[in-house]
């Protein structure tokens, strides 16, 4: 389109303009150079996401070498929609989540913001184990982020979730290591696991990366129990973090 403005859309619509038109592109149609450059460069400098896009964005400069790289993986133009569909699903989730409640910002975000965002987590349990578990590792970083920005203690994006953890866990005395106690001491090494686990399950089962040949698809009893274990620990976190403050 001639008039393509990149200022005229907002994250979650510049996303999805974008994957739509890689879509048109994959499937026979095409997709202008100039927008797809433009697009492009706008969400590899934005350090919040580029760590949630697909890897082959960074190698795709034009859309002519985008066309390559799809044409060369998938024969038919099924394979290549719902590729690009699974590529794109965990960062429209983050967006679409962000808009909801701002993560990263002062906003509100409460008790009842953690239970709305862990229900449409359960509501993708059996229609879409890998969306669920994705959104259940969300859950938590954004929790963790949010009780850690409240605290002014400084932090890197892309740190490691259950580094996240550790800087939360002993800002608000829940380390292993500043209890006594034996039964403490073992529940909260515990939580740190769970943590952990969450992280881990997310990169093998959920759809944050692109899968090799011996992936094997969650079933629905291992979403419902990453979004269990996501919602409840992060309640328990961000009451502990009420409490203090």
């Amino acid at each position: 389109m001639n008039d393509f403005k990149i200022t005229d859309f907002n994250e979650v619509e510049l996303v999805q303009y974008f994957l739509d038109n890689l879509i048109i592109r994959a499937t026979g149609g095409s997709f202008e150079n100039d927008e797809y450059s433009q697009i492009r460069l706008k969400l590899i400098n934005n350090n919040t996401i580029k760590h949630l896009l697909p890897y082959w964005i960074s190698q795709a400069r034009t859309i002519d070498q985008f066309w390559l790289i799809i044409k060369a993986k998938f024969s038919t133009y099924l394979e290549r929609r719902e590729y690009l569909w699974n590529e794109f699903n965990q960062l429209l989730d983050f967006l679409e989540l962000n808009k909801i409640t701002p993560i990263y910002s002062t906003i509100v975000f409460d008790i009842s913001t953690i239970h709305e965002l862990w229900q449409k987590a359960i509501e993708r349990i059996e229609s879409d184990p890998e969306g669920a578990i994705t959104i259940s590792r969300t859950l938590i970083e954004s929790t963790l982020k949010h009780i850690l920005d409240g605290q002014a203690i400084k932090y890197n994006d892309n740190t490691d979730l259950s580094e996240l953890y550790k800087e939360v866990a002993k800002s608000l005395n829940l380390a292993p290591e500043q209890h006594q106690e034996g039964v403490f001491k073992q529940i909260l090494g515990g939580a740190n696991g769970i943590i952990s686990g969450l992280g881990s399950l997310r990169n093998k089962l959920g759809d944050a990366h692109g899968k090799g040949s011996n992936f094997v698809r969650p079933k629905s009893r291992h979403s419902e129990l990453a979004v269990n274990l996501s919602g409840s620990m992060a309640i328990f976190l961000f009451k502990t973090y009420l409490e203090k403050k």
